[in-house]
């Protein structure tokens, strides 16, 4: 485990960083936001990523299931929370009412490194078009499954455990067999074979964005992820276009992908 993973400050100011300087420019690359616009981010964390938009004036609502999360990010929001700018709901998305709930409906729903972690996304995805405004968009960020750290064992606190690029693709028992092996303990097993279940290729995604009515408007394939900048250093590199137009083979040398979709009857 990294130390920036242990300290929530510092991850929610990367957070914020990333979103300013990287997932912003992205979404208005080739779209206008809409004036007075509504953001909803669906496992918000911290909320590093609304507080990005509130620092632009936007009236956002964040989504999360762990409420210890969500008290770190109202205390990194207070005067955001307190002057009606964000506010925070910890409720499982499924029985969320957008109306009674939220209050309103969204132009722009985030979901940054979430989608991975979603069971049965074939379900998940079609739901969201019950928060989303009429021309509304929605905004992926995911490390596709089979790039180096796919796995996301880079959040164990074994050294080697964390560091070990590819390991996660190992099949069948094998995989558990490593992780016990470089000393992961039993809680630490179940969770990574719980990530194992719901990772997501760049192919899986597009199909289910299909199969769920949404349209690709704009995609970033990166050989080093944005958010690599502010954890390690590294400045972010888009993916070569070659590589990015080589279906499979691209999810394993991929560091992160962005997607910006809308429903298929939206007018670009």
């Amino acid at each position: 485990m990294y130390e920036f993973h242990g300290d929530k400050r510092r991850y929610f100011e990367m957070a914020q960083k990333v979103t300013s300087k990287h997932i912003i420019p992205f979404l208005q690359s080739n779209w206008t936001f809409p004036d007075a616009m509504t953001v909803l981010e669906i496992g918000c964390g911290e909320a590093g990523v609304l507080k990005a938009f509130t620092d632009l004036g936007y009236i956002c609502k964040g989504i999360e299931l762990e409420e210890n999360r969500l008290e770190f990010a109202r205390e990194f929001m207070q005067e955001e929370v307190a002057d009606g700018r964000v506010a925070f709901l910890n409720k499982d998305i499924y029985d969320v009412v957008p109306g009674r709930d939220l209050g309103v409906l969204f132009d722009l729903i985030i979901l940054k490194d979430v989608i991975e972690h979603i069971p049965n996304q074939e379900k998940f995805m079609p739901q969201l078009h019950r928060f989303l405004k009429p021309g509304g968009r929605i905004f992926f960020a995911f490390p596709p499954w089979q790039m180096p750290y796919g796995g996301h064992q880079q959040v164990l606190p074994q050294k080697w455990a964390s560091r070990l690029p590819y390991y996660h693709l190992l099949p069948g028992k094998l995989y558990p067999a490593a992780l016990k092996l470089l000393g992961v303990q039993a809680n630490g097993i179940r969770t990574m074979q719980e990530i194992r279940a719901t990772g997501i290729s760049i192919e899986r995604f597009l199909r289910v964005c299909k199969a769920s009515n949404f349209a690709v408007r704009n995609a970033q394939y990166y050989l080093f992820n944005p958010i690599y900048e502010f954890k390690f250093g590294i400045k972010p590199r888009t993916q070569f276009s070659f590589v990015s137009a080589l279906p499979w083979i691209r999810n394993f040398i991929t560091m992160g992908v962005y997607f910006l979709v809308d429903s298929f009857d939206s007018k670009k």
